[in-house]
């Protein structure tokens, strides 16, 4: 079984046939199944954990930034524009006897050098950063986390091990970003 341990020179991303794992044909389950790739330093643990976070973290984040840039570079029509059933009229109508056109009230623009796409691209420049900073911070959290438990309890880890919980951490991320790009948008 020593023959086949691969802990030491694990490169990236190392992902086997999990069924290895799960499938008891030799008697009972040994703790490093032959075949198998296994991490044991912090360091490789987190680096593991960083790239697949950084993997499906970035993608939510671009998406929602790239949404969040199409919408201010390039808004929608007024005219376009209906009021959804539950959402309070943006118009004001100015008198009753008053046409369509003349019911919007043009608000004054707060900052007049700085154009729509160059606020579009900050935008979409602070969720990569955002995204970027988020996924280092989660991985170092939940890498070095992952290491001191498996490093305490004294096993192995699975480089499957990292690859789930970055799916689980991307999953949160997503929870939490969205319902809040819509509101603000």
């Amino acid at each position: 079984m020593a023959t086949e341990l691969n802990v030491t020179a694990v490169s990236w991303p190392s992902l086997y046939n999990p069924a290895i794992e799960l499938s008891i044909v030799h008697g009972p389950p040994h703790p490093v199944q032959p075949g198998g790739s296994y991490l044991v330093n912090p360091d490789d643990i987190f680096r593991f954990t960083l790239y697949w976070t950084l993997i499906f973290h970035i993608p939510f984040y671009a998406i929602c930034g790239i949404y969040a840039f199409l919408n201010f570079a390039f808004p929608p029509s007024r005219r376009s524009m209906v009021a959804f059933p539950l959402e309070t009229s943006p118009r004001i109508p100015l008198s009753p006897g008053s046409n369509q056109a003349e019911q919007w009230i043009k608000r004054p623009r707060p900052n007049v050098r700085r154009s729509r796409l160059t606020f579009a691209l900050l935008v979409i420049l602070a969720f990569l950063f955002l995204s970027l900073t988020g996924a280092v911070m989660g991985a170092a959290v939940v890498g070095f986390v992952l290491a001191g438990v498996y490093k305490a309890g004294g096993f192995y880890m699975s480089t499957w091990v990292p690859f789930v919980w970055a799916v689980i951490q991307s999953l949160v991320g997503l929870l939490a970003i969205w319902p809040s790009v819509i509101n603000i948008i």
